[in-house]
């Protein structure tokens, strides 16, 4: 891969290409982001320190505890609040300001009503996305709704399912003051999915990226369906002995 010198007459358009990566890929470390943009890790490692002096970005201790050979783990670089003001984030003051009225004139009621509302895309565009996405999972149709609306999502899997992340979200500093916004997503996400789901973090109280787990349901096994199936045959041939069917459902 050939690396780019970032020439000076172009710093801050590179600078804006580090901090967008920062975004989409969530924190990173400056590795990763030299690799990502093909510069020079000393190129990036400036953007960063410009960065990190503006009060865009900061470093973090990463979170893997796993040992990656000798010397301490690289840190990893993500967006602050100051960083996230730039992407989208224009009209929060109004926003605010809005539902504040709504909520002295209509109540907690209206303002849920609202956000409600506001995320009802994600019901409007699932199914078509998934429709015309068969290759997708329901998760991975979700994320590409919600990326499509400057979300930033991704989908990992976990051992006991699926994580949705959201690298950006353009309403986390109404929904600090108004969490319901972050509750009307997750109901959404509940309802699209047709599955438990629960939020571990959102960017709206500080987190790095907003993470919503999706456990995976178990399909009855064979056995199961088996037995259920002897059930139902004992019951409809028993009928005047319930009591029996239960047991053998048990």
């Amino acid at each position: 891969m050939e690396f780019e010198e970032a020439r000076p007459g172009g710093d801050q358009p590179t600078r804006q290409r580090v901090a967008r990566s920062i975004l989409d890929n969530g924190p990173s470390t400056a590795a990763a982001l030299a690799e990502r943009l093909a510069l020079t890790p000393a190129a990036v490692r400036r953007h960063l320190d410009q960065l990190v002096e503006e009060g865009a970005v900061e470093a973090r201790e990463p979170r893997s505890t796993a040992v990656r050979g000798r010397g301490r783990p690289a840190k990893v670089f993500a967006l602050t609040s100051v960083g996230r003001d730039s992407f989208d984030q224009q009209y929060d003051d109004l926003a605010v300001q809005a539902l504040r009225f709504l909520r002295e004139t209509g109540g907690e009621k209206a303002v849920r009503e609202f956000a409600g509302r506001r995320v009802a895309f994600i019901q409007e565009r699932f199914g078509e996305v998934a429709e015309q996405h068969p290759e997708l999972s329901p998760v991975e149709a979700l994320a590409r709704v919600l990326t499509d609306e400057g979300y930033a999502a991704a989908v990992r899997d976990l051992p006991v399912g699926e994580q949705l992340c959201q690298q950006h979200c353009p309403v986390s500093h109404v929904a600090h003051e108004f969490p319901q916004l972050c509750e009307a997503e997750t109901e959404a996400f509940a309802s699209v999915l047709g599955s438990h789901v629960q939020r571990l973090a959102t960017i709206a109280h500080g987190d790095g990226v907003c993470t919503t787990c999706i456990p995976t349901v178990a399909a009855p096994s064979t056995a199961s369906s088996t037995a259920g199936s002897t059930a139902t045959t004992t019951s409809t041939t028993t009928s005047t002995t319930p009591s029996t069917s239960v047991q053998e459902r048990e």
